[in-house]
């Protein structure tokens, strides 16, 4: 069989990638590369034990380092093992500097690129996951799209070709998590809180700003610590001991997390794949940025979006959201046909 080589790297990326790897694995070769991006146990490689995924023959080792630096570096060993391989395609996902790398990489030896969540944008060029996108998107030869929302952005910007909605594959993985979890994780309500963004963690003011206002909630916030906020906690000595309503955790695995999520009464986050999940699991959702490239959820009030006005979480948490639409990320059958469109189209 032709090879086709996978570049993973951060933890939405293990999640996308596993009911991926199922699917094309019946046509293709699949080759995982995990460049290492996230190197935390409940982060990374505990993902490939809860989803029986195949350990990744390659583990690039590159760890947190400036964006250049940690891409110059994912670039050079993605390099090395395109030219020892000589895939058929090379499969990178979302929007992290590990699918920029691996993108670029590909494209520089004429290699197709597949990218996976193609088409995004938050219009907003000071994160660098937008950055990330839109020059993946730019290199790639088969494009997959979660929504039809994603159609005008890139016929804007010139992409008309290869470009196919199949639905997204984090329904897939939420799907298969949902058979795997158990009951209820708490009696009471709680509040599910995921914060690992720069612009609100690397600011201690902005951080402990967000800390009090969570502090002060009617209901419990349920905290799975990223390892960027904990150090910047334990850098500027916040103490968890001194937010008696917040229940901090250690970083959770994939089936915990969604878990967590299940049974919220809303989460409040800055991740963009966790507000696709709360959607997904019918669970409010309030997200700490001025954007999201996740325009759908806003509908109906099932995601709102707050930043400058903090204390507009309370009010907003007792409002109940209006019709919910199911299937907007597609039947759970994404990676099905991507597969099946790879194996009619590369040959």
């Amino acid at each position: 069989m032709k090879k086709i080589i996978c570049v993973v790297g951060a933890r939405p990326q293990f999640i996308k990638h596993a009911p991926v790897e199922i699917a094309i694995s019946k046509y293709f070769d699949v080759i995982s590369v995990h460049t290492g991006q996230h190197y935390d146990k409940k982060m990374s490689d505990i993902f490939f034990n809860e989803l029986k995924m195949q350990k990744p023959a390659y583990f690039l080792s590159v760890g947190s380092h400036s964006h250049g630096k940690q891409t110059a570096m994912m670039l050079e060993k993605i390099e090395e093992i395109l030219i020892k391989e000589k895939p058929a395609a090379m499969l990178v996902y979302g929007d992290t500097n590990s699918t920029l790398a691996g993108a670029i990489a590909a494209s520089k030896l004429h290699i197709p690129v597949i990218h996976v969540e193609a088409g995004l944008r938050s219009f907003n060029k000071h994160m660098p996951e937008e950055v990330n996108r839109i020059l993946t998107d730019h290199v790639s030869d088969f494009l997959f799209l979660p929504t039809d929302a994603s159609i005008p952005n890139l016929k804007t910007e010139g992409i008309t070709e290869n470009v196919y909605v199949v639905g997204d594959v984090m329904s897939d993985a939420v799907n298969i998590a949902k058979k795997m979890i158990t009951g209820k994780t708490a009696e009471e309500p709680y509040l599910l809180i995921t914060i690992h963004r720069p612009y609100n963690t690397d600011d201690i003011e902005r951080l402990k700003l967000i800390l009090d206002t969570l502090n002060q909630q009617k209901y419990k916030c349920v905290f799975p610590v990223h390892p960027r906020t904990k150090n910047t906690m334990a850098q500027n000595s916040l103490k968890e001991e001194d937010y008696s309503n917040i229940q901090f955790l250690a970083p959770q695995s994939y089936f915990e997390l969604i878990n967590l999520q299940k049974h919220a009464k809303c989460v409040i986050t800055d991740s963009g794949g966790i507000q696709k999940e709360a959607y997904m699991l019918k669970v409010k959702c309030i997200t700490i940025r001025t954007e999201t490239e996740w325009t759908e959820t806003l509908n109906n009030g099932w995601n709102n979006l707050v930043f400058d006005d903090l204390s507009e979480i309370s009010k907003l948490l007792e409002q109940e959201p209006g019709e919910y639409k199911p299937n907007i990320y597609g039947d759970g059958k994404a990676s099905e046909k991507i597969a099946k469109i790879l194996s009619e189209n590369i040959k």
